[in-house]
């Protein structure tokens, strides 16, 4: 059994997922509610739960900011939000759950599911939340959460050289010469990095551009990367690259 607690400064949003967790969650129970952050961290440590459903935006404090006041959290965390891109941004960076208001009743029940498969991990769950913490901290997220075989890394995003896709996988080349290989496509990691220096020249790269060395014309147009790998430029993109190298070299 799953001991849950909801933690939203809307008492309709509270009743609405408690109803959701009773009728289609029966794995779960609702052990506390509360509609501040201060009087979440109070039954939080009151209930001991398993799982908090934790709205980010709340007056007189925010999710985060009592996420933040746990040294060791023994509980996962599934963040509900109105649609704000700068923590979406800093929450997917950390492969955390969320989902986003008006809730979606399926959407919820998915993601109680994650939660129940991955309970056994506690160190996990604390890494999780460090680096989400980390990123928050930051004006841009600085921590990238990778899925491994045994749970996540978590890679500062300077230290990626670039990314290269491998069908529905992704390779990461990094700077200590270590890559690895992610079961998640490249669209997705470039929506991510788009914003923090990185840019795709090509269908099945995405190069990190403070670590680019050359832009070499022969042969259609390569760049060097300072680990002294090639990366084709498509015909297409090869000004718009010039443009966004000639930016970060100012």
């Amino acid at each position: 059994m799953i001991k849950v607690v909801i933690v939203d400064d809307e008492p309709d949003a509270v009743q609405f997922i408690e109803s959701i967790l009773t009728e289609y969650c029966p794995q779960s129970k609702v052990v506390g509610k509360a509609y501040s952050a201060h009087e979440g961290y109070r039954v939080i440590n009151e209930t001991n739960p398993d799982l908090v459903m934790l709205d980010v935006q709340m007056p007189h404090g925010s999710g985060f900011d009592l996420l933040s006041r746990f040294e060791k959290k023994t509980f996962d965390v599934i963040f509900i939000t109105a649609f704000n891109h700068y923590a979406i941004q800093a929450i997917k960076f950390s492969a955390v759950d969320y989902i986003l208001k008006p809730v979606n009743i399926s959407e919820l029940i998915a993601a109680v599911g994650k939660v129940e498969e991955k309970r056994s991990n506690s160190e996990y769950h604390n890494m999780s939340y460090h680096a989400l913490l980390e990123n928050l901290r930051s004006p841009n997220p600085v921590k990238l959460a990778i899925p491994t075989s045994d749970g996540s890394e978590y890679l500062n995003t300077s230290e990626i050289i670039r990314l290269e896709a491998d069908r529905s996988y992704t390779w990461f080349y990094l700077t200590d010469n270590r890559k690895h290989l992610v079961s998640r496509n490249l669209k997705e990691y470039q929506e991510l990095l788009n914003d923090l220096g990185f840019f795709r020249p090509h269908n099945s790269h995405l190069v990190n551009l403070h670590h680019v060395k050359k832009f070499i014309r022969h042969e259609g147009g390569y760049i060097e990367m300072n680990d002294g790998s090639h990366v084709p430029v498509s015909r297409g993109k090869k000004d718009l690259f010039l443009e966004q190298m000639s930016r970060i070299s100012k």
